[in-house]
């Protein structure tokens, strides 16, 4: 849930940056920078995440020593790691009902002055209401699911930092079937309900989409 949290704010920025922002030199890199963890294995970007937050980088010696922020090892470091591989699912989501906001209402709110910040409060997000819950369902799936990169940032600490997947994990490992099984089905059951939501929510837009063809 805190991933997911973490997720709503930078997300709705990306994904209306990636709909309506300008081009630029760059643009398309940093484009696939923001989707670059949706091709890497889980693992290459814990080990990124860890590399970043610990003393061995500039960044990592100002959270650390300066701020005081300690994300490695913890619950708030497996939470970031989880968001960061469950942003691009939102973003992508996000960005495509974005794209469905009919221009012309835009257009008329330019004309009369409103700035793009008010157009985005106002106008963009109350009518793509629907894509951001959707994105929200898939990246708190991605994020409940997250193994790899959670166990580089966070490691598998009983009570700490040990999310569902890794609990299943340990569970296995140790022989205890009947937990690996409670494990299973719940995480089974969560993301079949969430994957649910999704799909009716995309069968809904396609019909309107008909509808108005």
């Amino acid at each position: 849930m805190v991933a997911t949290l973490l997720i709503l704010p930078v997300g709705v920025v990306a994904a209306w940056w990636l709909a309506y922002g300008r081009p630029f030199p760059g643009k398309i890199l940093l484009e696939t920078l923001l989707s670059l963890p949706l091709a890497l294995p889980p693992t290459v970007v814990g080990f990124a995440l860890l590399l970043l937050l610990g003393h061995g980088t500039a960044f990592g010696q100002w959270l650390n020593d300066t701020v005081g922020v300690r994300l490695l090892f913890t619950w708030q470091g497996a939470s970031l790691a989880a968001a960061v591989m469950a942003l691009p699912l939102f973003v992508r989501t996000a960005s495509a009902g974005f794209e469905t906001v009919e221009t012309e209402l835009l257009e008329a709110g330019r004309t009369l002055g409103a700035p793009e910040r008010t157009l985005l409060l106002t106008v963009i997000l109350p009518l793509s209401y629907r894509a951001i819950l959707a994105g929200l369902a898939l990246a708190f799936a991605r994020a409940l699911g997250e193994f790899g990169a959670t166990l580089m940032v966070a490691g598998s600490i009983p009570g700490r930092t040990q999310t569902l997947p890794l609990a299943l994990y340990a569970s296995v490992q140790a022989g205890h079937n009947r937990a690996a099984l409670f494990y299973t089905a719940l995480l089974a059951l969560a993301s079949f309900v969430l994957l649910g939501c999704v799909n009716a929510y995309q069968r809904r837009v396609a019909r309107s989409r008909g509808e108005r063809a």
